[in-house]
């Protein structure tokens, strides 16, 4: 079904950079998903296309890398008014901040519908309170047909801070894999390379980008807390810190100051998450700002316990008390209590657990969020003509 001809509707997702992470993560379950009849899909990076493109699996996608430089996206303009003129697509779908700009190209080309996709803060506008990126999405809300937002608390900030019509946005929460994600069979699984082993250890840990706002050194620190608070647990407690990025380097420098390094294990970048998550006992995502997160998601779907920071969708994802723990942002010694709870209690760590993996059964199925964004797919591109929301 491809070709020049090909009559399907092309839906081009645009990202600044497009690698590991759940943005990216999301928009690979979405292309995968939706019925290979109903749409096809190309991915523009206005950076560069990482080998995360092989986790697509369809043989139809196309894919365009600018390898912009740094600085304002005007110089590439008439390149992408030209890539847009050349591609036709039905649909612009970009996502968050870096990657807005596109919306005023698309629209020139006369894109028919332009959505953009608010995915979470970052470590400039923590909670959304940067006056100035309020105003640059309000600037440009007149080239976006549509907004999405992963989150009520992303809603609420385009809709009464931005100022964006509640008309012109809709909430789609992420959904996550419940097959590749899913509990251990075994009860004392084992990680595939981890020093550390289950049940003679406890092992709690986290996945991802370890960048400035999901602050993975509060949970070192945390960790580094709570042996302080309990040294009964030295011998079984465990920390596990999976991905690369510019927090890796200071996380272990902190556990090395500690005297704890042989007590943590932090391997770098992995491919083989759902194992990761499996041999976990616990998960912390210690993020500074957040939307909706896939980690979360994945790690409920495993069957783990989860303690997160009380920002963004958190809340949404993690009910206290019975999927996991909240605790403010950037508070070490909440953080190690919550750690300690656990640690001490393994059985109440199963039990939500158990609760968590329930919970994505019943609220956050794939299959949910691609048929919504299937369905503003459609009616934005075969409703009303979506130049009329465009005010």
């Amino acid at each position: 079904m491809t070709g020049r001809h090909d009559a399907r509707p092309l839906v081009l997702h645009v990202f600044y950079r497009f690698d590991v992470g759940g943005l990216e993560n999301g928009v690979v379950n979405l292309i995968n998903r939706l019925p290979a009849d109903a749409y096809r899909h190309a991915i523009l990076a206005l950076t560069e296309v990482t080998d995360f493109k092989q986790r697509i699996v369809r043989d139809d996608v196309q894919y365009f890398s600018l390898n912009k430089p740094p600085g304002h996206l005007f110089k590439l303009y008439p390149r992408l008014w030209r890539l847009f003129q050349k591609l036709k697509p039905a649909i612009v779908h970009s996502r968050n901040l870096a990657a807005l700009e596109v919306t005023v190209p698309a629209w020139a080309a006369g894109v028919p519908v332009r959505i953009h996709g608010e995915h979470g803060y970052d470590v400039h506008d923590l909670g959304g309170s940067n006056k100035t990126y309020q105003w640059v999405r309000r600037a440009y809300n007149p080239f976006v047909s549509h907004w999405i937002a992963l989150s009520s608390d992303l809603g609420d900030y385009l809709t009464r801070r931005v100022g964006i019509p509640a008309r012109k946005v809709t909430q789609i929460c992420n959904g996550v894999d419940a097959e590749r994600f899913r509990p251990a069979v075994s009860q004392s699984p084992t990680l595939p390379g981890c020093p550390f082993h289950r049940p003679e250890h406890w092992l709690v840990g986290t996945v991802g980008r370890m960048q400035a706002v999901k602050h993975q050194t509060l949970l070192a620190r945390a960790f580094i807390r709570a042996l302080e608070l309990a040294p009964e647990l030295r011998p079984r407690l465990r920390l596990v810190m999976v991905g690369d990025g510019p927090l890796r380097a200071g996380s272990l420098a902190l556990l090395e100051a500690a005297g704890v390094a042989d007590l943590a294990w932090l391997p770098g970048e992995r491919h083989d998450i759902p194992d990761v998550l499996r041999g976990l006992d616990c998960f912390v995502l210690p993020s500074l700002a957040e939307g909706i997160s896939n980690t979360i998601l994945e790690a409920m779907a495993s069957g783990l316990p989860v303690i997160a920071t009380n920002v963004g969708g958190n809340p949404e994802l993690v009910s206290e008390g019975h999927t996991g723990r909240l605790v403010p942002p950037d508070d070490v010694e909440a953080m190690a209590q919550a750690i300690l709870t656990y640690a001490r209690n393994p059985s109440m760590a199963q039990a939500h657990g158990r609760e968590g993996r329930a919970e994505v059964e019943r609220r956050f199925s794939l299959e949910a969020m691609v048929g919504a964004y299937r369905a503003l797919y459609d009616r934005l591109l075969f409703g009303p003509h979506p130049q009329s929301q465009n005010q």
